[in-house]
């Protein structure tokens, strides 16, 4: 499928094949994600999505929302923090720390997710999408240690396996690295410019001004690919 700008900046799902209702992954992604899911389960995990596609009209709704402070901002110390009274670039950083700017999020392509196992859980406990919970003794720390080792025999890896001065280490986000790396060589900041000059997005101003700085220390700096 050819990849366009609406499809690199979530502005459509036409690339998208959804295997419930509000959840979805690249047409070219689903056979390997299938024998990912076969392998952890034939390992004994239950490997499951927690979030796949999300739009471009859904990240900017997430992004709005945590600079009026209807949702969270935290730390990377996962402490929440109040942004209100902080400088624009001062709010900015701190939620692009867990919150890609939109038209530059990787759920967009459809080629990245975040995985859990449902049965690892308790009655009482529910996701967080948290560190602790996919470390150590957490109820995610096998299931992410099988995936450390077999992931990239079908083609996935940790994009965010660690805080490079960008985005926090999210040790729950896989990524079908030979489709996700050409999205990201064709995502420019160019591309996404034109995409948020059109919307209405708290820091604009802003953001555009400083686009490619932004997309070099948030959107490029990222863990290599196993491959290409």
């Amino acid at each position: 499928m050819k990849i366009t700008n609406s499809i690199l900046t979530g502005s459509c799902d036409q690339h998208i094949y959804y295997i419930t209702k509000n959840l979805g992954l690249h047409k070219d992604v689903l056979n390997a994600w299938q024998q990912l899911h076969t392998a952890a389960k034939d390992a004994g995990f239950d490997l499951a999505i927690a979030s796949g596609f999300r739009g471009f009209d859904r990240q900017l709704s997430i992004w709005n929302r945590k600079f009026t402070g209807e949702l969270p901002v935290k730390t990377i110390d996962n402490l929440q923090i109040d942004i209100i009274g902080l400088e624009e670039r001062q709010q900015v950083a701190a939620v692009m720390l867990f919150s890609a700017l939109p038209a530059t999020s990787r759920h967009h392509w459809g080629t990245d997710l975040d995985f859990y196992s449902p049965s690892a859980l308790t009655d009482q406990q529910k996701l967080q999408l948290e560190p602790w919970e996919y470390q150590g003794n957490g109820p995610f720390g096998q299931l992410t240690q099988w995936l450390a080792q077999n992931a990239h025999d079908f083609g996935f890896y940790f994009p965010y396996d660690q805080f490079r001065g960008g985005v926090a280490a999210e040790p729950w986000h896989l990524s079908y690295f030979p489709l996700a790396s050409e999205m990201q060589q064709r995502l420019t900041s160019g591309v996404v410019f034109d995409q948020l000059k059109q919307c209405d997005i708290a820091a604009k101003s802003y953001i555009l001004e400083n686009i490619t700085e932004l997309m070099t220390q948030y959107v490029y700096n990222v863990g290599k690919a196993p491959h290409g």
